[in-house]
């Protein structure tokens, strides 16, 4: 009786799938033959599942040397062979409390059963062994009758998230029986500064170092590149930024999430008892592969208590070459040449957010050689790096970044990384640096490349000594990449293809891609960020430009002589290489440069 007949209505047994897989093809009978003489007996009398046990034998598809016939691939071929729908648990979607409170984890263990949605009209249940009814009865008391929905799930998948969820259901509800007692109920900024002077809740509770222990760990397997904590009257709410996208993950009720926030406090040797203030801080820790991950962290006070935000960063990324950062072949060449000068001054322009600080330590990285000094002022440090003599903007002691390049000066540098040109004094001191033989790296805020020339004339330095200084300037932006996964070929449309790059000439591909959804993308069709670069080599016709006090359009002009491209270009050519979308570039990059004129 194989596992497509309509009878079969028992647990799912290692010799019915062993031979639907031999009858398929997918597995020789002198291993289906040994497999059963191990296991057949054993299974007879034991819980686990036959998908468990034929993924330790580490067999290959016959017809796709690249794929595991492993627990996901057999419960893929399950649901094909019996029309039972396939279901991706997204933690990032689950009502942890609301699915943890249609059953106990000891019922859900038993019948290895995980509930992934509970709404008023259905509870959808996943399982790994879809004709075994026989926990049905018992659900549906549970549930006063609701309607139950089976979705068909790899067994170790419902194994790993049946205790994530549990034991993370289990800590929220001890912390909030600990913390509801405290009495806070921070609903107006007079009561939020109260809090701030009692500082009574024990962040050493076991629960609360439970949740924070999840809450790291789960930001770095969803690739999260930010932790949200921000507190509100009724609830408070967990966030991660994946790929440049807040996604809701988390809500906690508001003395948990004051009692987390303070744990995390308290590990980054912040002041707990201040929530008044704004405060920075810095957290070091590992994954459970064992790499080292840097966390910075801001605290805001806010109407309903302090919001907390801790920024990730990975050391793995000091390590990109320009063509990993996203540099095309030209573009990292060129960027090579700007950085490699003896003394001048390099700029880096965007938003926040847009990678620069990701660009500058992988650059000063690979200057970092042992015969060159590379000093930073920066505010705050992003990232700790042996390599560098970082210094620290202390405001309170006057120690900002015009005193910091100052004294770095004294300390016989070869490269110096400011932070930020925010204002006349830093800007003129990094000019000096660069003019007495330093080069110099920093950054700005603005649109465009030729845009980082007016600013420097607003902040108030003189043409002729932007003229004596300025190597080059990029401006840069982060776009999406595709999921390799997923992503399908499509044919390109060419009006879209020539509004992007107008008025440049360039021949549109006959095939470009576009994003899908897959389940190692968390459907979302992307996966991962790239930057996207416009580099603009501060030639002669540029000096003679400034010179003259030229305007912003005419700046624009001279910089497209001299082989300035646009940061659309730029999208443009990560689009014809199957690396992003038309969307995702025009979401992030200005409009042409020409389309403002």
């Amino acid at each position: 009786m194989g596992l497509i007949d309509s009878n079969y209505n028992k647990k799912l047994e290692l010799e019915d799938v062993l031979n639907d897989l031999l009858e398929e093809g997918l597995v020789n009978a002198d291993s289906v033959r040994l497999l059963k003489t191990l296991l057949v007996d054993k299974l007879a009398t034991s819980l686990k599942h036959p998908f468990v046990e034929i993924e330790k034998r580490n067999w290959v598809n016959p017809r796709n040397a690249q794929e595991k016939i492993d627990s996901e691939y057999l419960t893929s071929w399950l649901s094909i062979r019996t029309g039972f729908p396939l279901f991706y648990i997204d933690p990032l979607k689950i009502d942890l409390q609301s699915v943890t409170a249609v059953m106990s984890q000891a019922f859900a263990r038993r019948f290895g059963i995980l509930a992934v949605q509970n709404s008023f009209q259905k509870v959808v249940m996943a399982t790994a062994d879809p004709f075994d009814v026989s926990w049905e009865a018992g659900v549906s008391q549970l549930i006063n009758n609701k309607k139950i929905e089976r979705v068909l799930v790899s067994p170790l998948v419902i194994q790993n998230y049946l205790d994530e969820f549990y034991a993370l259901s289990k800590s929220m509800s001890g912390a909030n029986k600990t913390h509801a007692s405290t009495g806070i109920n921070s609903q107006n900024l007079e009561q939020m500064i109260e809090v701030g002077k009692k500082g009574n809740l024990d962040a050493n509770d076991s629960h609360v170092v439970g949740i924070v222990d999840w809450l790291l760990q789960y930001a770095f397997d969803q690739r999260a590149s930010d932790i949200h904590l921000e507190p509100r009257r009724d609830q408070g709410f967990v966030r991660f930024r994946i790929d440049g996208v807040l996604h809701q993950v988390y809500d906690m009720p508001p003395s948990v999430i004051t009692a987390v926030t303070s744990r995390i406090k308290i590990l980054s040797r912040m002041d707990v008892a201040e929530k008044r203030r704004p405060q920075d801080g810095r957290l070091k820790t590992r994954t459970e592969s064992g790499a080292e991950i840097e966390l910075r962290l801001s605290t805001m006070p806010t109407t309903f208590g302090e919001k907390l935000v801790l920024r990730i960063f990975n050391p793995e990324t000091l390590l990109k070459s320009p063509i990993g950062l996203g540099f095309s072949k030209n573009e990292s060449n060129t960027w090579d040449r700007m950085t490699s000068q003896a003394h001048g001054i390099v700029l880096l322009t965007g938003p926040t957010g847009s990678g620069k600080t990701t660009t500058l330590y992988s650059t000063l990285k690979r200057l970092a050689k042992p015969e060159v000094n590379v000093c930073t002022v920066e505010d705050p440090i992003e990232l700790v790096e042996p390599a560098f003599n970082q210094m620290q903007v202390h405001h309170k002691i006057d120690l900002d970044f015009a005193a910091g390049i100052r004294t770095l000066l004294r300390q016989d540098p070869d490269i110096i990384m400011i932070g930020e040109m925010r204002d006349l004094e830093t800007s003129e001191m990094a000019v000096q640096a660069a003019l007495t033989g330093h080069l110099v790296i920093s950054t700005l805020h603005t649109n465009d490349a030729p845009s980082a020339i007016t600013r420097l004339i607003e902040l108030g330095i003189a043409p002729y000594l932007i003229n004596s200084s300025l190597i080059g300037v990029v401006a840069q932006r982060l776009v999406r990449t595709l999921c390799p996964h997923c992503k399908e070929e499509i044919d390109c449309d060419e009006r879209q293809w020539i509004a992007l790059v107008h008025p440049w000439r360039s021949k549109a591909p006959k095939k470009v891609y576009t994003s899908v959804g897959c389940k190692a993308c968390r459907q979302s069709g992307y996966m991962g960020r790239i930057g996207i670069y416009e580099i603009m080599e501060y030639g002669d016709d540029l000096k003679t430009a400034v010179h003259n006090n030229a305007s912003i359009i005419e700046l624009r002009k001279e910089a497209i002589k001299g082989g300035l491209k646009p940061l659309r270009l730029s999208g443009a050519q990560k689009i014809a290489s199957g690396v992003t979308t038309f969307e995702e570039v025009l979401k992030v990059t200005p409009a042409s440069i020409q389309d403002r004129f």
